[in-house]
């Protein structure tokens, strides 16, 4: 069970442990979602994170989803779970020197603007890090910031087809299919904390940061497995296979006696012979046609038939206990109200609940991955636009309230 028993998420407050960022200060300047994910990833664990926004318009991710109770995003609060929003025209003079002073008192700037647009503003690399020559500039695009395509716009599902995933996602009779999810820019996003760790820590040891330069295309061709060398060595090219993968053998989505679906994943020999002691088959363990990962692989349809037939007459909940007794894994299909009611999300925390201005609170998922000393915690769900400017030009950049005023009355804020 959660914190306080319920299974529908915790509550969470800070605990007055240390998160490992709390020391870190990010200028997020990106939109929509390959920047601000990567945002939310390094303000989940305690960065203090200042999206900067347009004036009046916000991100555009505070309208978009597929639900919009009373007119409002639900993507919004969580993806700008933790952050300071800071309005400011950066097509200004003023609003350019604003991003400045905050160079001056920040460790990584994250854009995902398309290549030459910072560089238009006078806010380029090179500018700014003679500013803070310790500061770590984070910038996600569809192509990488060289290349002949670097000028293209590029979106996360362009990056997914030219990254070899769109190809192979969905079933062969079809059209390459979408995962139902923004993965290509979500790939991106967590490739750009990562590097920005990398980055923080190669400053420890030079004292100077550096530009972490993210290609949405090749944040989703690393996760292509062997598919390069299948081809040049093997002149293999990967196709769509639907709920399967070739030659990898038992492990498939079967059919149960109540009419739901169940994902055995049994291809290892040991465990193959522990499904075949579930399914009482012990013969098949020494069947030439099932007896090593190739040859079950080779015989692949014939096995999930097999394996089909047996599911076919008990239930799922009597197929969990089977399979679970004999060392299977196996698992439902999830979808929202299966993890909302699941005793090992709540065991876990995976599901939170968050205080929301309009909403009163709402259900999320929590900070991945868990750390043992340091762990992160969700602050508050995305802000209200511009909720944070004056505090941020007052306390942290020393703008007197006339300066403020100023700046808002000419729009810049």
């Amino acid at each position: 069970m959660g914190q306080n028993g319920d299974l529908l998420g915790t509550k969470l407050g800070h605990d007055g442990k240390d998160t490992p960022l709390s020391d870190i200060r990010v200028i997020e300047m990106g939109q929509l979602l390959a920047g601000p994910f990567a945002g939310q990833l390094l303000g989940d664990f305690g960065a203090d994170v200042i999206k900067v926004e347009d004036p009046g318009v916000g991100d555009p991710m505070r309208q978009w989803g597929r639900e919009k109770p009373h007119g409002l995003s639900l993507w919004w609060p969580v993806v700008a779970r933790g952050k300071r929003s800071l309005t400011t025209n950066l097509r200004t003079k003023e609003g350019q020197d604003i991003i400045r002073d905050l160079v001056k008192e920040s460790d990584i700037l994250i854009e995902n603007f398309r290549p030459g647009t910072l560089e238009k503003w006078g806010l380029d690399y090179e500018t700014l890090k003679s500013i803070n020559k310790k500061i770590i500039m984070v910038r996600v695009t569809g192509y990488g910031q060289s290349g002949p395509y670097s000028h293209k716009a590029g979106y996360g599902s362009i990056g997914e087809a030219m990254g070899g995933l769109r190809y192979v996602t969905g079933d062969p009779s079809t059209a390459p299919s979408r995962a139902g999810i923004s993965i290509g820019d979500s790939l991106a996003a967590t490739f750009a904390a990562l590097g920005a760790m990398m980055a923080l820590h190669s400053r420890d040891r030079t004292g100077v940061g550096q530009v972490v330069d993210v290609a949405i295309y090749e944040a989703v061709l690393a996760m292509m497995e062997s598919l390069i060398p299948e081809f040049t060595l093997a002149n293999y090219i990967r196709e769509r296979t639907g709920s399967i993968l070739p030659n990898v053998a038992p492990s498939n989505i079967y059919p149960t006696k109540d009419a739901a679906l169940i994902l055995i994943a049994a291809n290892q020999d040991s465990v193959f012979s522990r499904l075949c002691d579930a399914m009482e088959k012990p013969e098949y363990v020494s069947d030439p046609r099932f007896s090593t990962h190739s040859s079950r692989g080779a015989h692949q349809g014939l096995l999930d038939e097999i394996i089909s037939e047996w599911t076919s007459r008990h239930s799922t909940s009597e197929l969990e206990v089977i399979l679970d007794k004999n060392g299977v894994p196996q698992g439902k299909i999830f979808r929202a109200p299966d993890m909302l009611s699941d005793p090992h999300f709540a065991a876990r925390d995976a599901i939170v609940s968050v205080d929301h201005p309009d909403f009163g609170s709402i259900l999320m998922q929590n900070v991945a991955p868990k750390l043992s000393d340091t762990p992160g915690y969700i602050r508050w769900a995305g802000p209200e636009l511009g909720a944070h400017t004056t505090e941020i030009l007052q306390s942290l950049l020393g703008y007197s309230p006339d300066q403020i005023k100023q700046l808002s009355t000419k729009g810049v804020i």
